[in-house]
């Protein structure tokens, strides 16, 4: 090769390069705690897709469902130090730290979509900022649908449930356990179809959709359509791994996100009939809660309110005035 031919082939060989590194992608792990037949995940799926189209291939996000990659609980603390840059988690599972994450899971405050969207808007400055103050940025948020009492016997009235083995998931529904006088058993969502084969849990609230994820009508009943409580999956950055992303890709990210929301949403109003009609189909009774068994739970509902609005403290209470202004 002359000297002329090895320069000329240099030359193209660092043209290649730069190009390469020009549409260098980056790739990004996003955990998930639910299946990957759960509408929250499939919607997840999309959203990567859909970041993945709108970055021009920049930014591919890889989705671990089924609390794969990270457990529920420790999802948060994933993105929150690098380990990953985007994550998924219930809301209602980081109440313990920060409370105002706790809103949605407060029975009986917000129980319908219109109004857990509303109660959303009001929450999402406060979560915005706790967020911030932890190096992370909030993206979008999607409800569950409405949460009812499963149990494997008639629960006419709210001391029905007195002495039964309650799963828990949130200190939410751990505290519903003990003004019920249950016994509260902490299971994710991902140890639930185990806890219910092996008789450690009986009853709890929990949505239609984990009913059916769960397979629910093998070891139980009952559902009550209760429609305590909406609680929303959370969908959140780190804000180091937003930073390195070029300016195409940080927007890619954000109208992924906006579509997302309005899908998941849409998507959730869907699953709640369809999960419903699955749990029937499998032979559980679907019953509307009576009379007594709903006032039972809306005293709760007051209790927890109250409690609720006093360990939140300001940012609680800026949430619950601005709700009920709404």
């Amino acid at each position: 090769m002359t000297s002329k031919t090895w320069l000329s082939a240099a030359v193209i060989g660092a043209a290649l390069l730069g190009s390469s590194a020009a549409l260098a992608q980056t790739k990004w792990d996003l955990p998930g705690a639910y299946p990957a037949g759960n509408f929250h995940t499939k919607n997840l799926v999309q959203f990567a897709e859909d970041v993945k189209k709108l970055s021009g291939g920049k930014l591919e996000i890889t989705v671990h469902p089924g609390a794969s990659l990270f457990k529920a609980p420790e999802i948060k603390r994933a993105v929150q130090t690098g380990q990953v840059q985007i994550g998924e988690v219930l809301m209602v599972n980081v109440e313990n730290e920060i409370p105002v994450f706790g809103a949605d899971g407060v029975p009986f405050l917000a129980t319908s979509f219109d109004a857990s969207y509303k109660l959303w808007q009001a929450q999402k400055p406060v979560i915005e900022k706790k967020l911030a103050e932890q190096g992370m940025t909030a993206l979008y948020a999607v409800a569950w649908p409405p949460q009812g009492i499963y149990a494997k016997k008639d629960i006419n009235k709210i001391e029905d449930l007195k002495g039964t083995k309650w799963r828990a998931y949130s200190p939410a529904t751990s505290r519903i356990a003990e003004l019920v006088q249950a016994q509260p058993v902490t299971i994710q969502q991902a140890e639930l179809a185990q806890a219910l084969a092996t008789g450690v849990v009986d009853t709890f609230m929990t949505s239609g959709s984990t009913g059916r994820d769960s397979k629910v009508w093998e070891s139980l009943t009952h559902y009550y359509d209760t429609q305590a409580w909406l609680p929303k999956n959370l969908i959140f950055v780190n804000n180091d791994a937003f930073k390195k992303l070029d300016a195409a890709s940080q927007k890619a990210l954000k109208d992924a996100a906006v579509e997302a929301e309005k899908r998941g949403w849409e998507m959730a109003k869907v699953e709640t009939e369809a999960a419903k009609a699955d749990l029937a189909k499998n032979g559980m009774k679907v019953l509307a809660p009576s009379a007594e068994l709903k006032a039972g739970l809306e005293k709760v509902g007051a209790t927890m309110i109250e409690e609720w609005t006093k360990k939140a403290g300001a940012d609680g209470k800026a949430i619950i005035d601005a709700f009920r202004k709404m």
